[in-house]
């Protein structure tokens, strides 16, 4: 760590950070013995004690094993809303010594094929809700591909006392009757309470593998070892000093690394309590954070904005709340100052993505900047390079981050170009290329400028517009697509796409037809909210479409014409 870095390090925390060398599971078993008649999650006021989270987690493993015929190694689809059953099958994964693939349950069937098919799963755990959209992955009969088994859960079996809170209607909804070689009611497969074989991966084994995208337009398996994933959750552990007495809203997606290790995974290593919402919900989330004292609330921007938009918010008791913090996207300064003014705390943001299993940057809490990725955690060798020659820049000079750390993924599954366009060795060590520009200053803390990707940031989900246009050739009136950001005063960039239609085709459909069809073929944050028809796209004197200036064009109309 550069003296610049040292200046403002949290005091009293060490600069190095020694790991559990044990698998994540161990983690659950070791909160469940120190804790096991604590609530470690509520569910809508319904209560789940770290005993029996623990009980039902093994019946979960044992019924991979000896029903599904998990092996070691073996990936495991994961795709549901927060509740205790995401967190239940991520934790029953890892103690069937299998490798969990979390995915966004807003996609919709072909998003989820490529994950199946790449990662090779061939289980997967679903909500009822999102059946239809697993159902079509189910393996015919004799074919080698797709998936064997499906475990199906509904949220409604863990609401079991009564509640005043608003519960969403497909959290709410009745279990339903499942049909079909292979599919099993969750409710099924925890009552056969079948008993797991020993734990025998390791800390240097595989344990999760969320799915990002790129430039290339098809997502990637971010291989993450149980020694990465514990990097992310005991270090914002002791960043932020979660302790068995802290109570967590978790509101932010599990299946995000940002949730998975903030809210799930680090807050069950140190025994805390989590509020578990399915859905934001400002008013649910108020309710609960005077009921249960909420101390800590993990959220991005566009939630606070909500939360602050709330016409009772003055009458909120927020006494308890001691920390909020996120990142995805940058905190408007005028939101952070009416946040602080309302709850008297600072918002503390960070920095990652999916390759890093969440954070390699976080804010001091004693002395945060706003808008701000903050400073390199425990063991992080973060660098600002010049992306051509990877030389070290000077402070306050924009190039590209570059990380090196505990938490940095292995690479990406089954794709080993991918993997070496991705890391670049500077000074003896293997450092990951972000493909985010930014600068450092003075006191040796982090900001980011620019993109070196094309990427577009809705609301803290990445979106990549390679991946949107191969999405949007499967409508057949579409000849040519091409997508950029449109600046969105509450998603901070939303999706435009700009469509040349096949011959004939004009007349025929419309631009809300195009949106309607997109918002039912791909996951809602990434489909296009605004379409608009082109006679032709620009291209390169080599053929290639020049987004670049389009996006450029955007951008000058959207400063001209602020929303």
């Amino acid at each position: 760590m550069t003296p610049s870095l040292s200046a403002h390090w949290p005091p009293g925390l060490p600069r190095h950070l020694t790991l559990p060398q044990t698998h994540v599971f161990h983690n659950l078993e070791v909160s469940a013995r120190r804790y096991p008649d604590k609530p470690f999650i509520v569910f809508y006021d319904t209560p789940l004690t770290y005993a029996d989270f623990l009980r039902e987690a093994e019946h979960i493993a044992g019924y991979l094993q000896q029903v599904c015929g998990v092996k070691p190694g073996d990936r495991v689809l994961l795709c549901m809303q927060n509740s205790p059953q995401w967190a239940l099958a991520f934790y029953g994964i890892l103690r069937a010594n299998a490798v969990a693939v979390p995915v966004n349950p807003m996609n919709r069937v072909e998003e989820l094929r490529h994950c199946l098919t790449d990662s090779g799963a061939q289980v997967a755990f679903v909500a009822q809700d999102l059946l239809p959209q697993v159902r079509p992955l189910l393996a015919p009969a004799g074919a080698a591909d797709g998936l064997r088994h499906v475990v199906v859960a509904t949220y409604s079996d863990h609401l079991r006392g009564p509640t005043d809170l608003r519960v969403p209607e497909f959290v709410a909804a009745p279990r339903m009757p499942v049909a079909g070689e292979g599919v099993v009611a969750w409710a099924d497969a925890i009552a056969a309470k079948h008993t797991p074989g020993p734990v025998i991966t390791g800390p240097d084994d595989l344990c999760t593998m969320p799915y990002t995208s790129g430039t290339t337009g098809l997502p990637k398996g971010c291989m993450h070892t149980h020694r990465s994933v514990m990097s992310t959750l005991v270090g914002g552990a002791r960043w932020f000093g979660t302790s068995q007495d802290t109570v967590c809203l978790a509101v932010l997606p599990f299946f995000h690394v940002t949730g998975l290790a903030g809210s799930l995974n680090g807050p069950l290593y140190a025994g805390a309590t989590l509020v578990v919402l399915s859905r934001w919900d400002r008013e649910v989330a108020a309710i609960c954070m005077q009921r249960y004292r909420v101390t800590v609330w993990q959220a991005i921007s566009t939630m606070v904005i909500d939360f602050l938009a709330h016409p009772q918010i003055e009458q909120v008791d927020l006494a308890s709340l001691a920390c909020i913090r996120g990142g995805g996207a940058a905190m408007p300064d005028a939101v952070a100052a009416r946040l602080k003014a309302l709850t008297g705390l600072d918002y503390i943001e960070g920095y990652g993505m999916s390759e890093t299993m969440a954070a390699t940057h976080i804010n001091p809490l004693h002395r945060p900047k706003a808008q701000c990725l903050g400073i390199p955690v425990f063991d992080v060798d973060a660098r600002v390079v010049d992306p051509d020659t990877l030389a070290e820049l000077a402070h306050g000079d924009t190039g590209e981050i570059v990380v090196h750390g505990p938490q940095v993924m292995q690479g990406y599954w089954r794709n080993p170009q991918a993997t070496r366009e991705s890391f670049v060795e500077i000074d003896g060590r293997r450092f990951l290329r972000t493909g985010d520009l930014g600068h450092v200053d003075a006191d040796g803390y982090f900001f980011m400028t620019d993109r070196l990707k094309r990427m577009i940031n809705a609301s803290g989900f990445k979106v990549w517009p390679a991946e949107v246009e191969a999405l949007m050739y499967h409508h057949p009136a579409i000849q040519e697509a091409c997508v950029i950001g449109v600046r969105d005063p509450r998603r901070g960039e939303t999706v435009k796409a700009l469509v040349v239609l096949r011959p004939g085709q004009r007349g025929q459909v419309s631009e809300q037809d195009v949106i309607d069809w997109a918002h039912g073929h791909m996951a809602a944050y990434k489909s296009p909210r605004i379409v608009e028809f082109v006679e032709a796209l620009p291209r390169s004197g080599s053929g290639k479409v020049m987004w670049r200036e389009l996006q450029e064009q955007q951008a000058a109309r959207d400063a001209a014409h602020p929303p």
